[in-house]
């Protein structure tokens, strides 16, 4: 059985062939509130019949979506009424079966992709565990050793914050997101690179160290847990991230898949 997963995010959608756990193919795309249902259907479809994983065919055998952003839900909605209603789907929201406890003062404020996360964490990996994921926001997601979603965190993203600083700073500009040479930089692009990686790397570790002693569990047993497709630019420098895992929400997907057939 393969599996079409979607994880639609503020800036991209993440986009994965997924049989058993292992994700066979994947995309990201820009996440459009301007592109209708047919324009979606039609990208889609397109990147289904460019991949090996279904035989040149472009029907998957189910289809798992979670999205932070009500519009473009709206759009695949209607996409998979009129384009895949023969094709078991599952839209992760309120009432969508996860098996995921969620402690919070209001349950239904949580977004989707956080309670996946916290599913695929707990479902992965063993004890308590704290999700980073490093999208257009950087979120903390922290799950018990009961495999409950307690809370967590939420702080600007490296993209955005790299955005808003060339945008205020009069002689600064966006820069390429890269490791620079040294922490004490030679140049004006450098000093941007050196702040940004370090900087939220430092964030990073000083999040879950406050996080983990909140908990009250030794630290060596807490998973720490990287995701999300600007993990890469920092997860080397950060001493508290455990595991790299780019597709833990589209794992996390197929898990609710599965739980609601």
């Amino acid at each position: 059985m393969t599996l079409l997963c979607a994880d639609i995010g503020n800036s991209h959608t993440t986009l994965g062939l997924l049989s058993d756990g292992d994700v066979r193919d994947h995309w990201r795309v820009s996440t459009l509130e301007t592109r209708t249902a047919d324009e979606w259907y039609v990208l889609i479809r397109g990147l289904m019949y460019s991949s090996s994983a279904l035989g040149g065919g472009a029907r998957p055998d189910g289809i798992s979506v979670c999205a932070t952003v009500p519009a473009v839900l709206h759009e695949w909605r209607d996409m998979l009424a009129r384009h895949f209603a023969d094709v078991p789907a599952v839209v992760v929201e309120p009432g969508v079966r996860t098996g995921v406890p969620v402690l919070m003062d209001n349950p239904r404020e949580v977004g989707a992709d956080r309670v996946i996360n916290a599913l695929a964490a707990a479902t992965l990996y063993e004890g308590p565990a704290i999700v980073v994921d490093f999208g257009t926001a950087t979120t903390f997601d922290v799950v018990s050793p009961r495999g409950e979603y307690i809370g967590g965190a939420i702080s600007p993203g490296i993209d955005i914050s790299l955005e808003a600083l060339g945008r205020r700073g009069a002689q600064l500009r966006k820069v390429e997101l890269l490791k620079p040479r040294t922490v004490i930089a030679k140049n004006t692009v450098e000093a941007l690179q050196s702040g940004m990686v370090f900087g939220f790397a430092s964030q990073v570790d000083g999040i879950v160290e406050r996080m983990i002693g909140e908990l009250g569990v030794p630290a060596e047993t807490v998973n720490v847990i990287a995701t999300g497709g600007l993990a890469p630019v920092v997860v080397d420098e950060c001493r508290s991230i455990t595991q790299h895992q780019p597709w833990l929400t589209l794992r996390g997907l197929e898990l609710v898949f599965d739980r609601n057939q």
